[in-house]
Parts: C-alpha cells; sequence; structure tokens
C-alpha cells in the first residue's frame, strides 16, 4: 500500500531522531518495524501517510503523536522469569544474602516494559518471606523504570491476558499471585503490586534520584544502543550501585567496553556484574 511507504531520506531522519531523543540505534533494515508499529498512527491522526507520520514526530509539531511513536519504537515484548537462571540466582543466593544485611533493600528493574521483570522479582521476594516470614525486617522495595507512559500505565493496572501469561509463568503461580478480574483478565493481586513503584525515566537522562541500588537488572536493553550509549548508561548505574551491589545483564550483553567497570561474577546458575573495586 502507498500509504506505508516512505523515502530512504525519511527513515534517516527518523532514526536521527529516534537516536537522539531516547538512545536507541534502530538500524540499517528495520523499516519494517515502522511499518509495522507507526501505520495504525496514520487512522489515528488522521494523517495522509507514513512519511507524514514521521516527519510530524520528527518535527515535534504534534507533541502527543510524538510522545506516541517514541511509546511504540521502545516497546519490546518480554517474558516471565526470562532465562530463569537470574530468578533462580535470586532466590536461592541473592535474596539470602541481602537479607543478612538487615537494612532496607531496593531492586532496580529498569526498562520494565509491560511489567514481567518487576513482577517477576517480586513473585521470587513473596516466596522467599513464605519460607522465611521474619526476613527483610528492614523493608524490600522494587522501582520499576521506562520511558513509556503508556507501558507504565499498563504496568500499574497489572492486567495480562491468557497469551502474556503463557510466556514464562507456570499454573502454581498463576492460582497464587493473580486473580480473574471483570475483564476476564488475570490481575496481579494487591500485595504483589505494593512492593513495586512504577516511575518515568529515559535512560538518557540521570538517575541520581532514584537513590542506591542492591541489585539492577537492566536486562536485553542495551542491545538497542550505541556503544557510546551504553558506556553511559552502565557508568550511571555503577553510580548507583554499592561495592556489595548486583548487575544483571541479558545474556547477550556484557561490559567489555567500559575499561574495567564492572567485574564479573560466576555463579551456579549463570553469572552477574559488580562495580571493580
Amino acid at each position: 500500500m502507498q500509504n506505508r511507504e516512505f523515502s530512504d531520506a525519511t527513515y534517516r531522519d527518523f532514526c536521527q531522531f529516534l537516536e537522539k531523543n531516547c538512545g536507541i540505534v534502530l538500524g540499517d533494515s528495520k523499516q519494517y518495524l515502522v511499518r509495522s508499529r507507526l501505520f495504525p498512527f496514520i487512522e489515528e491522526f488522521n494523517l495522509k501517510d507514513l512519511t507524514t507520520v514521521l516527519q510530524t514526530a520528527i518535527r515535534g509539531s504534534n507533541r502527543q503523536l510524538q510522545n506516541k511513536v517514541i511509546d511504540a519504537m521502545t516497546t519490546n515484548e518480554t517474558l516471565w522469569f526470562r532465562d530463569n537462571y537470574p530468578y533462580e540466582l535470586l532466590a536461592k543466593e541473592i535474596l539470602p544474602k541481602l537479607d543478612a544485611l538487615n537494612k532496607p533493600i531496593t531492586v532496580w528493574s529498569a526498562a520494565c516494559s509491560s511489567g514481567q521483570e518487576p513482577y517477576s522479582i517480586a513473585i521470587c521476594y513473596k516466596e522467599y518471606k513464605e519460607k522465611y516470614p521474619n526476613g527483610f525486617r528492614h523493608g524490600f522495595k522494587i522501582i520499576a523504570t521506562d520511558l513509556s507512559s503508556e507501558m507504565l500505565a499498563n504496568c500499574k493496572e497489572g492486567s495480562y491476558d491468557d497469551h502474556a501469561l503463557a510466556r514464562g509463568m507456570n499454573k502454581i503461580r498463576l492460582d497464587k499471585f493473580f486473580h480473574v478480574n471483570g475483564k476476564g483478565k488475570h490481575q496481579v493481586n494487591d500485595d504483589l503490586k505494593q512492593l513495586i513503584s512504577f516511575q518515568p525515566l529515559n535512560l538518557m537522562h540521570s538517575y541520581q534520584s532514584l537513590g542506591k541500588f542492591d541489585v539492577v537488572f537492566c536486562r536485553n536493553v542495551l542491545i538497542y544502543f550505541s556503544t557510546d550509549v551504553k558506556r553511559k548508561i552502565l557508568q550511571q548505574i555503577a553510580d548507583r550501585m554499592t561495592p556489595d551491589s548486583i548487575l544483571f545483564l541479558g545474556a547477550s550483553e556484557s561490559v567489555s567496553f567500559t575499561e574495567n567497570l564492572f567485574t564479573m561474577v560466576k555463579a551456579s546458575p549463570g553469572l552477574y556484574y559488580q562495580v571493580s573495586k
């Protein structure tokens, strides 16, 4: 269809706009992603074609459209307990160590998308508390951030359909930590929600207001950024960590370009990173 097409020059301008505003490097061959995610905005905003959508977003002449375009291009599907090993390690090794510190514990889920990651962390914590009811007497909280205001609203609602839950949520946990709401979806129980504070954050901006973290999940996020932006993000994350804090990255991500900023710790299972001492 003609209204789905746009020129190479428009695509390059849009890629520059996206990298400047949220650090994401789209690459030379993601036109299909732009078409699939942004095509609905032609009708929603009563515009002539996809070229007009892109040019309007780039100019910033319609802030609502611009925000929706950024949301659409930065939203990624995720899974419950993705790759499993970080959550197994969290349950078996990290939570007991954190509990023994006898201090308030804060975990950060960066770029939390539709909420599966922070809720998975919260479930691990609740399962730990079932075994050790007197654990974490000084408090435990999760801060979950994302660039997309729409995603954050969905996270706060905590309502998921069968398709979303089929991606990593088993029946035992589903029955224990969710209930069916009036819309026929599975709603996260309130006691799980209360552990998490969902907040807007662009990873290109300062994290100083977030405070310090004992555990950071920044998984499958860095792959979308240039090396220079990755380096800046990891430096800021390091600044928000203590010498004992733990960083989880995605399975295909590394810190090799950060000049010894972090030390890799091999665990069983998997691995994590700590600030180099």
